[in-house]
């Protein structure tokens, strides 16, 4: 019978995110208030249907080491999400990167929002070069086999998405630029609104009823609208709601 060797144990052997820089000090720039605010919505309204809240892990502009034989490359996508892993580290500690290696579940979907500078890349339409880690593209459909890839842009507001199909990706056709995703029950589109004080079309997730899932700040806007009109009631009956 086949006995695993303690020795080889990953998490024993393998550098983990603690060994691991969490950040390229010569990275210029900082995100801007847009690569702020849509990973914050993409977050705040991904609920997947199967999955309680504490085995979903989900990250902005996180280091994602992705190759055990080359443990210092890294690809850093705007928004990913994993499904069926703890949301802690080892259940205890906030991450400080993504080790694929150590958590043994790879990303279930990548965005990416572009930017003039990454976008050849984020499309791949780059050639990797001799010696120099994988694109982007090559780590998520080859390495990481992420089963959904988004790519929107929000100066043409194009929404464009690849589902992975055998070994390579293949663009899906959008239907009013939304995307279905069965094994999550969750769906992705493009919604006109208001967010943080910005009308502008946000990526933002829906459910199997195609109704767009709700915010946290909503969710307490709606309770007090709710809690508000039941006080009005109560007055127009000659009711103090502070006496209640």
């Amino acid at each position: 019978m086949y006995q695993t060797d303690a020795l080889n144990d990953p998490k024993k052997v393998l550098p983990t995110m603690y060994d691991l820089p969490s950040e390229d000090p010569e990275e210029p720039g900082v995100p801007d208030q847009y690569h702020i605010l849509q990973p914050r919505l993409l977050e705040y309204t991904f609920h997947p249907a199967n999955y309680p809240p504490d085995e979903v892990f989900i990250a902005t502009d996180m280091n994602l080491y992705y190759d055990v034989r080359h443990t210092s490359w890294y690809k850093r996508p705007d928004w990913f999400a994993v499904v069926g892993v703890d949301r802690l580290y080892e259940q205890q500690d906030m991450r400080l990167s993504y080790v694929v290696w150590q958590e043994g579940i790879n990303p279930f979907v990548v965005v990416e929002l572009l930017s003039p500078g990454t976008e050849k890349e984020d499309l791949g339409q780059t050639l990797r070069k001799a010696d120099n880690p994988p694109t982007k593209w090559e780590v998520y459909e080859r390495i990481l086999r992420v089963p959904y890839y988004i790519i929107f842009d929000r100066y043409s507001d194009q929404l464009r998405a690849f589902q992975l199909n055998g070994s390579h990706y293949r663009e899906l056709e959008l239907i009013e630029s939304r995307i279905w995703m069965e094994d999550i029950g969750l769906g992705l589109g493009l919604w006109q609104g208001s967010y943080e004080g910005i009308e502008r079309l946000w990526l933002r997730w829906y459910d199997r009823n195609r109704n767009w899932i709700s915010t946290p700040e909503e969710i307490a806007e709606r309770e007090k609208l709710r809690a508000d009109k039941l006080a009005q009631k109560l007055i127009d009956m000659g009711i103090n709601p502070e006496e209640i």
